[in-house]
């Protein structure tokens, strides 16, 4: 058997019961934070607090060289964690579907995951969002201005009325500008990719979320540029930019975001 678990937003403790279940009836525990990470919790921390030895892969040794993940799911009972929901935005399908090719039986254990808690934070309905997509810090697109991957998704939601959940760039123990520091994490701010969006965007209105899933989670919405000057704390990142208002979601932007009320066009 091969399960996945997710382990939810923030620290040891976001799990669910079910997933930390599970671990627990694994005979070999594996792990990869390249996607995304527990800002609240280390390997460390998840090792004391589940009792056991989690092997964590980079990115080559989970999507070219999993064999040894799967000889763990043919031998006996292996899990496989990511932080947030392992299905979502952290999607590991080609995995499953090797496991599946050898015979190996496997499940999905879900967690909370970003998606979900940026609707929740924000007040945004969730049903009203369109395509997600993720912006790249400059130096790892190598292309002038915004990537079309961002651009397109991006008009194309607009176009529709339809809200954009934008993922920022994590990169970990990865930094070519920084040879000297190559295993230092680097992730992308929101005020940095708010400077980024300001430009080609309007300066529209803009609701960041910092630190989903924590004790102290934030929420502001604003014209790009005025997030651009801003400093929203501890990582993880994200930004939305909301399409066409419904008056609830309105509402709550300036409730909750505290967003300036003559960007909050109701349609």
């Amino acid at each position: 058997m091969l399960t996945f678990i997710g382990l939810g937003l923030y620290d040891e403790r976001s799990i669910t019961v079910e997933g930390r279940d599970a671990i627990a009836d694994a005979d070999r525990v594996f792990a990869e934070f390249y996607t995304s990470k527990l800002i609240g919790a280390d390997v460390t921390d998840l090792e004391a607090f589940h009792d056991t030895d989690i092997e964590v892969r980079d990115r080559a040794g989970v999507e070219q060289h999993p064999d040894d993940i799967l000889a763990a799911a043919e031998s006996g009972d292996a899990a496989f964690l990511t932080a947030g929901d392992t299905m979502i935005s952290t999607t590991h399908v080609d995995l499953r579907l090797r496991a599946e090719d050898r015979g190996i039986d496997t499940r999905v254990v879900h967690a909370p995951t970003a998606e979900s808690a940026a609707s929740g934070l924000t007040g945004l309905q969730n049903y009203r969002f369109g395509k997600a997509t993720t912006l790249p810090f400059e130096y790892a697109h190598g292309a002038d201005g915004l990537p079309a991957s961002v651009t397109d998704v991006l008009d194309d939601n607009r176009e529709r009325g339809l809200h954009t959940l934008v993922y920022l760039d994590i990169k970990v123990g990865w930094n070519p500008r920084k040879e000297d520091e190559a295993g230092e994490d680097e992730y992308m701010t929101a005020s940095h990719a708010a400077e980024l969006l300001a430009d080609g965007y309007d300066d529209v209105l803009a609701v960041v979320v910092a630190r989903a899933g924590s004790p102290d989670p934030l929420v502001e919405a604003d014209r790009l540029s005025e997030l651009a000057e801003r400093d929203f704390g501890d990582p993880l990142h994200l930004l939305v930019v909301p399409g066409d208002l419904h008056h609830i979601e309105a509402d709550a932007l300036e409730s909750l975001a505290d967003a300036p009320s003559d960007l909050l066009d109701v349609v």
